[in-house]
């Protein structure tokens, strides 16, 4: 919120209200995020995991799972689609040879379609399967909690996409 209060020119600040419930720590000093940066929240080998706002924590929980079944997952969170840091993601996909593409919105027409498309153009003769995309239901979303978790991805869904694409079902 720093970065976009101290930029001159016009910004858009998506505030994630499923975010509101996660604790962590914050640096003492002052700090900024700059945009187009993304931030590799994990290193993997075996499979890319692009979460967006509260996916990131599903991905995270995901690739532990992952990892207990002998998958290596790297979960990278763009933190800004515009600018997008194209090279972090398409990079990260050459090196793993599959995506997927998690974000709580819906999976149509939105931010998982740019981004998967971004993977798929960049590194399209690295990858060993299509890049996927994971997002809410094509339903509206419920007011109810337990409701609305039914119609988002989930640690298991993200597990049990990356487990097929890696040819583990």
């Amino acid at each position: 919120l720093k970065t976009a209060i101290r930029d001159d020119n016009p910004v858009v600040f998506f505030e994630d209200k499923l975010s509101y419930k996660l604790k962590g720590n914050v640096p003492a000093e002052e700090y900024t995020i700059p945009f187009g940066v993304a931030d590799i929240k994990r290193k993997g080998d075996d499979i890319t995991l692009v979460a967006t706002s509260s996916m990131v924590q599903v991905a995270l929980a995901a690739a532990e799972m992952l990892n207990g079944v002998g998958i290596s997952a790297e979960v990278i969170d763009p933190r800004t689609t515009f600018p997008l840091d194209k090279s972090a993601l398409i990079e990260s996909a050459k090196k793993t040879s599959r995506a997927i593409v998690i974000d709580e919105g819906y999976e149509r027409y939105g931010v998982t379609a740019e981004i998967a498309s971004v993977i798929a153009d960049g590194a399209f003769y690295y990858l060993d399967a299509p890049v996927k995309r994971m997002g809410a239901m094509d339903v509206p979303i419920p007011f109810s909690p337990v409701l609305e978790d039914l119609t988002v991805p989930t640690e298991k869904s993200v597990f049990e996409m990356a487990k097929m694409l890696c040819g583990k079902t």
